[in-house]
């Protein structure tokens, strides 16, 4: 999978320099100088950051009636003369577009847009999980998805937790053992629940984070 991108704008001279700039991050790009037409396909497709055109007419309609599928992705504003009143975009760019200040702010803003796509992505898996629950009852299950909130299992008695309790359990191809609090986040009566991650240390959050990025793009 790939990290998607739209630039409105008819200034071909500032698109060109971002559009390489994020295809040389692995992003591929929609280009659109007809508001409209951009408008459509927002309504109609998910993408993980838009650049806007303050200078081009029609812009502040675009940006304030932005679906609400597209709606907590990062908004970026180009513009010129200072022009800065969308208060809650994410980044600004002035006119003319520095290619080092270009650089830095996508580079940033692909962290951003691999945030939100992995913050609900889920990996299939298939390795034993420990429950631990309190001093001495221990619950063995089997993992089948896990993403960055959380993990998926299959094993009995799913539905008996209480409180929160500590997951157990490898990630394929990872020699270190994920050891983290959760809680029962639902269960259904064939014997599946989901585990909602309470706390995850530092490092082993990087860890995974890791992980789950690689798995990602080589789907």
């Amino acid at each position: 999978m790939t990290l998607q991108a739209m630039i409105v704008s008819h200034d071909w001279q500032e698109v060109s320099v971002l559009e390489c700039i994020l295809n040389s991050l692995h992003i591929t790009v929609d280009v659109h100088s007809d508001v409209d037409r951009a408008r459509a396909q927002l309504a109609k497709s998910k993408v993980d950051a838009i650049i806007v055109d303050r200078d081009l007419s029609g812009t502040d309609q675009l940006i304030e009636h932005l679906p609400s599928s597209n709606s907590s992705v990062p908004l970026l504003l180009l513009h010129g003369t200072g022009r800065r009143s969308r208060a809650d975009a994410t980044f600004f760019f002035e006119k003319p577009v520095s290619v080092e200040d270009a650089v830095r702010t996508l580079s940033a803003t692909r962290s951003l847009m691999l945030d939100g796509r992995l913050r609900y992505q889920r990996h299939s898996i298939d390795v034993p999980v420990s429950l631990s629950v309190g001093s001495k009852k221990k619950i063995t299950a089997h993992a089948i998805n896990v993403s960055r909130g959380g993990i998926g299992i299959h094993g009995p008695h799913m539905s008996e937790l209480r409180g929160s309790f500590t997951v157990c359990f490898r990630l394929p191809g990872v020699k270190t053992r994920v050891e983290a609090q959760g809680e029962l986040a639902w269960a259904s009566r064939n014997g599946r629940a989901g585990i909602r991650f309470l706390e995850v240390p530092e490092q082993l959050e990087r860890r995974m984070q890791m992980w789950l990025e690689k798995r990602y793009f080589a789907n």
